[in-house]
């Protein structure tokens, strides 16, 4: 007969194997592995701001011998979040719901209780939002979703994600309708630079601007307010794939005034992987068709909650979502922004001081928490295999030369130092 101890271990081992979460808190091994401590008292930030961050890098299972600078391409679920997570699961799977009708798929609910603290977080209101998995999702909502007809336009810029190009490509590719791209410069030197671009691109044929928020090539902030107001300006639609903007810096869609905005919270919120949300202005809600289509599709009256309707969902993976919106309050956005900016800053300063070419802007406006360097002739996959296979540090670029650094506000200045000591020592062994 197993003891208690062997029986939680084999527990989790069952669960890692078959992908399900294990509670932290079932297991006292699990617990010492994993170092589980409180957040940081809310004082300790005006006493000492490193000591604080230094304490909020506790709340995330990253190895402290490791150093992740891609929060770019998926950041790290911190314990709060995995907590709510798993916390869910061992309630719904009980199935013992109060209504005999409700189920933990919930795929046909409106999930108010997630979408409520969403909503208020990017500034919104719960009718405009949709929970969907990321912010592709989203995109293929918007690109096959619009009416357009062949020799339509849609305006996009030279830096898109897959996720972002890819569904209008496939529209032009199927209904010929036309994609069409302002150049982002590498860098930009103002907002004026891309707004200028923007404008001179639009024809009497542009539907719809579509482009990113944050750049995920470079990870420049776009002047989306002044590329929405232009577009409404014209008669034109506005969307912007904010996948990047989520939990790096703050967010109001109002503020904005766009016409649709998505998002992949995954990344700067730390939200879990398969979450994300569809933001859609009531006064185009008519205008976008559902390309999912399931109970519910054609019913007005649930206005933003018709993208949602999938089907079976995730539900657990939603209190992960506002789990890590809470954090992310407790914490504070204006603050989680300085720290994102502060160590950006010291990181392009660095590279720059040791030779790198910025594709940065030099206005601090148009950056947070990413820096993009090129450094010639050094080659970027040979960086990314010897920086993790030798000094456990995780970076991500493109070929052949550029560098995307990430710098999350659970990044330590040790961190950085330990990257930069790397970067001096590749540098001189593969010139």
């Amino acid at each position: 007969m197993l003891d208690r101890r062997r029986f939680l271990l084999s527990s989790a081992a069952v669960a890692a194997a078959a992908g399900v979460p294990f509670s932290v808190s079932a297991t006292e091994t699990q617990s010492q592995s994993t170092g589980d401590s409180p957040l940081p008292a809310k004082d300790l930030y005006e006493r000492d701001p490193e000591a604080y961050w230094s304490e909020l890098r506790k709340q995330f299972l990253i190895p402290s011998d490791e150093v992740y600078l891609n929060n770019g391409t998926v950041g790290s679920s911190p314990r709060p979040v995995l907590r709510a997570i798993v916390d869910s699961y061992q309630k719904t799977e009980q199935m013992a719901q109060d209504d005999p009708e409700d189920y933990p798929i919930w795929g046909y609910a409106s999930w108010n209780e997630y979408r409520d603290p969403l909503a208020a977080f990017v500034g919104a209101t719960r009718d405009e939002i949709a929970i969907v998995r990321n912010a592709t999702e989203a995109n293929n909502y918007i690109a096959n979703g619009l009416d357009m007809k062949a020799g339509d336009e849609v305006l996009m810029s030279d830096q898109e994600h897959p996720g972002g190009e890819q569904p209008w490509l496939l529209r032009a590719k199927r209904y010929g309708v036309v994609v069409k791209k302002y150049q982002i410069p590498v860098p930009p030197k103002s907002p004026a630079d891309i707004l200028n671009r923007v404008s001179d691109a639009i024809t009497p044929r542009t539907r719809i601007i579509f482009t990113s928020h944050i750049s995920t090539v470079t990870g420049v902030v776009q002047p989306v307010k002044e590329i929405a107001a232009l577009a409404r300006s014209k008669g034109i639609l506005s969307a912007f794939d904010g996948a990047h903007v989520a939990g790096m810096m703050p967010l109001n869609v109002h503020d904005i005034g766009c016409d649709m905005y998505t998002s992949s919270p995954h990344k700067w919120l730390q939200s879990p992987k398969g979450t994300g949300f569809f933001y859609i202005r009531p006064e185009v809600q008519e205008r976008v068709w559902n390309t999912i289509a399931t109970e519910g599709w054609e019913e007005p009256r649930l206005k933003a909650e018709r993208y949602q309707r999938i089907g079976s969902s995730n539900v657990p993976m939603l209190a992960g979502l506002r789990a890590s919106i809470e954090l992310a309050n407790t914490i504070g956005m204006d603050r989680i922004e300085r720290r994102h900016r502060q160590l950006a800053d010291r990181m392009l300063a660095e590279m720059t001081k040791r030779g790198a070419e910025s594709w940065t802007s030099p206005d601090p406006s148009m950056r947070c928490g990413i820096v993009t360097v090129n450094v010639p002739p050094l080659k970027r996959i040979d960086m990314e295999h010897w920086m993790w296979q030798q000094k456990k540090i995780r970076i991500r670029g493109g070929e052949p030369s550029k560098l995307r650094l990430s710098t999350p506000y659970y990044l330590l200045p040790s961190d950085m130092d330990r990257f930069l000591a790397s970067f001096d020592e590749f540098k001189r062994s593969h010139a």
